[in-house]
């Protein structure tokens, strides 16, 4: 990958190749996928030839059948682990071969119904990989603990999980929110510790401050930057004029939108007639409302939690205000929007932006796994969109696992040097853009959205036991484009994050 850990010594990187030789605030909501690197390491995987890394990562994000995982065995890499002990520091059993990772999940804050669903997810996707064997013989503990969505909670919670004893975790493959990433990103530089945030803000692909973090999907910023050149796209398609307005709330979440669709004005030549980034703080926001529904916009671009969407679209399309809305992924969530008074309005009004498949998308082979596992385990939960997340990110760190299971390094440092490797990419069958983690920010960064209608009428939320093919339920949240790349976006140089971290 790309980042640059100062952690890793020159020792750590020989090591390596020895062996790879040998042997946010709102009680109305929660996010609708919930919110919220160090230099290449070619030392690590230079006796891999390509072809053995390539066929690794194939087969890395195979069901885990026991033929899935004879095959993996049979890897060159595979039989040098087989044939030697794997070596190991932190969050490690190795006597009993058990993996622990950490999520540190907001599961009583303002994310938290729909992070209980990733949680649960997850969770899943570690049952069925520990029930089909694991991966020679090694299982996943998933360490589970609430953060509530508080920074400093969200830090002692680091705290236990970075201990260096197989108490703590190997790495961490959740951790909710930009403003406890943010918090938590330069120590877990210098404790090697691998952190899989649950946040997209445009900080981590960078190696100067996300050493560690191992983002997943696009930035906020990018996401922006397609979101608002769609929104133009269709206005004017419709014989109007695009009127920007723009709304969200402080730290690194709302800022990061609030700049992406700022770069797109500047780059299509949108006039910005109300810009409200960082206005939404508090409870009181009749002054947002005022202006915007003065602003005369004709498309309004959100970086907002949903309860906080919902007050502001609400009060604005009930003054008369009209306008094609949209905004980053976490503002929408169809728990909140679809049982809403303004459900029909949010249908004719407002599209969402996303980075993967909804639940139960055809023609994705990992999401029949996914369907399959999920209604098999958890009958009595009901459909979510979000299990896609959870089940990406069990995707990203058995990968990883497993890559470092054929190396015969299983330890902290090795799992960082892993992802910065130019060769490590992680394959998410279908389910969102694959992706590689080079050093460079801008050949780092997914470019690429998803954007969905929202479709009242096709609102089905039923609990998983009533799952058929004929009847798989349905959000409401409907898929019009699939990885979308704007114009801007395609070719814009970032040279870094959109935004300063806050602390």
């Amino acid at each position: 990958m790309r980042r640059r850990t100062k952690a890793i010594a020159p020792l750590v990187a020989l090591a390596l190749v020895a062996a790879a030789c040998g042997g946010d605030d709102d009680d109305s909501g929660s996010e609708s996928t919930a919110e919220g690197t160090a230099e290449s390491t070619a030392e690590a995987t230079e006796e891999t030839s390509e072809e053995a890394t390539e066929e690794m990562s194939e087969e890395a994000t195979e069901e885990m059948s026991e033929e899935a995982t004879e095959e993996m065995s049979e890897d060159d890499g595979g039989e040098a682990a087989a044939g030697g002990e794997v070596a190991t520091d932190f969050g490690v059993d190795a006597e009993n071969k058990v993996i622990r990772v950490g999520l540190n999940a907001d599961l009583s804050g303002p994310f938290a119904s729909l992070v209980a669903e990733i949680v649960e997810s997850q969770k899943v996707y570690w049952e069925a990989f520990n029930e089909a064997g694991g991966y020679q013989g090694w299982t996943v503990e998933p360490v589970v603990i609430d953060s509530g969505y508080a920074t400093d909670v969200g830090i002692q919670n680091y705290e236990e999980m970075a201990q260096e004893s197989e108490d703590g975790v190997l790495m961490i493959t959740e951790n909710t929110g930009s403003p406890i990433t943010s918090a938590i990103a330069p120590t877990a530089a210098d404790d090697n510790m691998l952190v899989i945030p649950l946040s997209w803000a445009s900080l981590w692909p960078d190696p100067e401050f996300g050493a560690t973090i191992l983002e997943k999907q696009t930035t906020y910023c990018n996401e922006a930057i397609n979101g608002v050149e769609w929104l133009k796209d269709r206005v004017e398609a419709e014989g109007g004029e695009a009127k920007l307005a723009i709304i969200g709330r402080p730290g690194e979440y709302g800022e990061d939108g609030s700049a992406g669709a700022k770069i797109a004005a500047a780059e299509l030549g949108i006039e910005i007639v109300y810009d409200g980034t960082g206005a939404v703080a508090g409870d009181d926001r009749t002054a947002v409302i005022s202006e915007l529904v003065g602003s005369e916009a004709t498309i309004v671009w959100v970086t907002l939690t949903p309860g906080e969407l919902l007050d502001i679209f609400g009060n604005a399309v009930s003054q008369g205000f009209e306008a094609t809305w949209s905004g980053s992924s976490p503002s929408f969530n169809y728990l909140v929007h679809m049982p809403s008074d303004f459900a029909e309005q949010f249908g004719q009004y407002y599209f969402q932006s996303y980075y993967q498949a909804p639940w139960a998308t055809p023609g994705i082979p990992e999401m029949e796994r996914l369907v399959a596992e999920m209604t098999a385990r958890r009958p009595d939960l009901n459909i979510s969109d979000v299990y896609t997340t959870g089940w990406i990110e069990g995707i990203m760190a058995e990968t990883l696992i497993r890559t470092a299971i054929d190396q015969g390094d299983m330890t902290r440092a090795n799992m960082v040097a892993i992802s910065q490797s130019p060769d490590f990419s992680v394959d998410f069958g279908g389910l969102s853009a694959n992706q590689s983690w080079p050093q460079d920010y801008d050949e780092a960064l997914v470019r690429s959205s998803w954007i969905y209608d929202i479709d009242p009428s096709q609102f089905n939320l039923i609990p998983m036991s009533e799952y058929t093919p004929d009847n798989p339920g349905s959000t409401g949240v409907i898929p019009i484009e699939q990885d979308y790349v704007g114009t801007v976006a395609a070719d814009y140089e970032f040279g870094g994050p959109c935004i300063e971290p806050s602390s």
